[in-house]
């Protein structure tokens, strides 16, 4: 992985160094150069020559005298190795005691050309697995306030990251992370209003990074907002549902639909970010397929009087609100007036934050209705879910599998 790599490279100077010197110190002595306090023959054999070489990366010529006899250019490279062995030996010394003083500042050095992540949540484990499949070797730094142990370790042993303790709010964390020779910055926390704050003061810091900062933004409102700021131009700002939806619309629905006869009827049971992100999808890309939607929530009113305040809803389709708890009969007794759920034609979308709600209300909807597509969403891919939902006849979706599948290989380079 990448800090392997860069291990490797720091120790390979230092190897390639010890084998010249090795090599110059028994050409000399082969050339019949020998040693003031130690003098042999060549009859001595290479391997006290070898012994002899050793000892100078420990104590120097101290106990074996100065090179005499033989040419002078044998002489010479026995010099070189005199000089050089002790210097490498302090070399290694010092970056090992700089290594155990100051790890953090060892890590960081000679940053170029690297990618800065802060946040340590699911969001970067997404980002890290897709990067890693197409750069395995490329320089990550993760930056978070604190980090949890185990995910800290995952991090660095599955991903190859450096990870330290920062704020890039703060001009000291900018400061050492060499920001004006990075590649990308990505701002995958999950405070709004710190990500803005950071990706300000990175590109103050960075002006070169203009379109290379990727800012996570978990407020829909707050985002849509920011999109007509100049910050909001300079950056690339996504929201991970409304990423999320984008994929699930394009790979699973848009198709459905081309293969019904008739315009398609789809229940959001619920209706927060990733419901208002499916309808928002649904209507830019197949608006036209539609013939009734309905939204099932609790704040089922309160939320679509948001999303109207922010974007225009198309009136080439019907729409039904539904205020209530997905997992009370009551509630799809009213759907089904709406909505005639025994058709082929009509799909269900269970996509509340609540997986066994989610789940167990696919169950009973696929049992009582057999004919129509169920969806259930869980957050982290679960292997429990898509058992069960591979017996029943369901579909199973991962919001962080469906995010994972949608980053843009452009955020990678």
């Amino acid at each position: 992985m990448a800090l392997e790599t860069l291990t490797n490279k720091s120790l390979g100077w230092r190897w390639i160094a010890v084998a010249s010197l090795f090599v110059f110190g028994l050409s000399s002595f082969a050339a019949g150069v020998t040693l003031s306090e130690r003098p042999f023959t060549t009859n001595d054999g290479i391997a006290v020559q070898i012994y002899y070489i050793l000892g100078l990366f420990v104590v120097g010529g101290l106990d074996l005298g100065v090179p005499t006899g033989g040419p002078i250019w044998a002489r010479g490279l026995l010099w070189i190795t005199y000089f050089g062995a002790p210097l490498i030996t302090a070399s290694a010394v010092i970056e090992a005691v700089i290594r155990v003083i100051n790890p953090q500042q060892w890590r960081l050095r000679n940053l170029e050309n690297h990618i800065v992540i802060f946040g340590s949540g699911d969001l970067t484990t997404s980002y890290l697995r897709m990067l890693r499949r197409q750069s395995p070797h490329d320089r990550v730094i993760v930056v978070n306030d604190h980090f949890n142990s185990i995910r800290e370790q995952e991090l660095q042993q599955r991903y190859g990251v450096v990870t330290i303790v920062g704020d890039l709010t703060l001009g000291f964390s900018l400061k050492k992370l060499n920001l004006p020779k990075a590649r990308r910055v990505l701002l995958l926390g999950d405070d709004d209003y710190q990500a803005f704050e950071a990706a300000t003061r990175v590109l103050d810091v960075a002006p070169n990074l203009k379109f290379r900062v990727v800012v996570h933004c978990q407020n829909l409102r707050f985002m849509r907002s920011l999109l007509r700021t100049s910050l909001g131009r300079h950056c690339i700002i996504f929201n991970t549902y409304n990423l999320a939806a984008l994929g699930f619309v394009r790979n699973n629905l848009v198709e459905h639909f081309r293969r019904t006869h008739h315009r398609d009827n789809v229940v959001i049971a619920g209706f927060g970010r990733f419901g208002q992100s499916v309808l928002e999808q649904l209507e830019r890309t197949a608006g036209r397929e539609l013939s009734h939607v309905a939204l099932i929530d609790q704040d089922a009113e309160r939320r679509i009087q948001v999303v109207e305040e922010q974007q225009s809803l198309g009136k080439d389709y019907q729409r039904s609100v539904f205020l209530g708890d997905i997992s009370h009969p009551e509630v799809w007794r009213n759907v089904s007036s709406k909505i005639d759920l025994s058709l082929e034609n009509t799909v269900v979308i269970l996509g509340t934050g609540n997986e066994r709600d989610n789940l167990r209300t696919a169950l009973w909807i696929k049992q009582q209705y057999p004919k129509v597509l169920v969806y259930t969403r869980s957050n982290s891919v679960s292997k429990f879910a898509m058992s069960v939902a591979e017996e029943k006849d369901l579909h199973a979706f991962s919001i962080n599998q469906l995010v994972e599948d949608m980053i843009p290989n452009r955020w990678t380079r």
